[in-house]
């Protein structure tokens, strides 16, 4: 029903998708929001994000309501041919030239003379909002000891960081380089100057306090060896001693 309109807004997950499902109707409904509508600013997306919240349906009718959507009620479906049809009027506004040389006659020909493509990597295939994958990461994050954000994604990037900077061949060789060494910062029992009458308000202060200092010795660090190599160019240079002339 929805395949063709699917397939040229090049959303991810064609075959199979039932928008009676619950979860893949929302999941398609803020794929919409993010990647080709985006009518709200990014920080406003989070209740639509919240796919498990009972009042999703309610954020839903009122994101309807906002884009101007003429159905009020009925089936799923119909609200969602709508927004799909809103959404490819804004891809095309927003890629006018692209589009308006497009005919019937130049698609087929490019279909024609297009190689198709059969991708060897596993990746490509997954279903990022699948429920198992969501399970997958948060088994993964557990056996890695990362607390699990309520977004797979968030919690897949922190364990991404993880791996790419404790778990990698050199740190497993040497894991003293990535281990911090020492008593841990108590952040929760210094005072930092960041009092504002509530115990959840300063800590969530302090730690971003502390991860900005962490961003900022990692970008001081990154200039040091940046003026250590401009030095070892311009203070050691080589000369070659054969084109050298005494005299006139």
């Amino acid at each position: 029903m929805f395949k063709s309109k699917l397939t040229a807004l090049e959303y991810h997950t064609i075959e199979g998708f039932n928008p009676e499902d619950d979860k893949q109707f929302r999941a398609l409904v803020i794929w919409l929001e993010e990647q080709k509508i985006r009518h709200y600013k990014v920080e406003d997306r989070d209740p639509l994000r919240d796919l498990e919240s009972d009042k999703w349906p309610i954020v839903f009718n009122s994101y309807c309501a906002q884009l101007s959507c003429p159905i009020t009620s009925g089936k799923k479906a119909e609200r969602l041919e709508w927004l799909l049809s809103h959404a490819i009027r804004l891809e095309y506004s927003d890629n006018i030239d692209k589009f308006s040389t497009q005919t019937s006659t130049e698609v087929l020909k490019n279909r024609q003379n297009t190689p198709k493509v059969v991708s060897s990597n596993p990746l490509d295939n997954l279903d990022f909002e699948s429920e198992d994958f969501k399970k997958g990461v948060n088994s993964l994050a557990k056996l890695l000891q990362i607390t699990p954000h309520p977004d797979h994604l968030i919690t897949l990037r922190a364990i991404s960081k993880l791996i790419s900077q404790r778990l990698t061949a050199e740190a497993i060789k040497d894991v003293d380089s990535v281990v911090p060494k020492g008593k841990a910062y108590p952040f929760d029992t210094v005072d930092d100057g960041f009092e504002k009458g509530n115990k959840a308000v300063n800590s969530a202060s302090k730690i971003l306090r502390l991860l900005y200092l962490h961003d900022l010795r990692s970008l001081q660090t990154k200039i040091n060896e940046s003026i250590v190599a401009v030095q070892n160019l311009t203070a050691n240079p080589k000369t070659d001693t054969s084109l050298g002339k005494v005299g006139r």
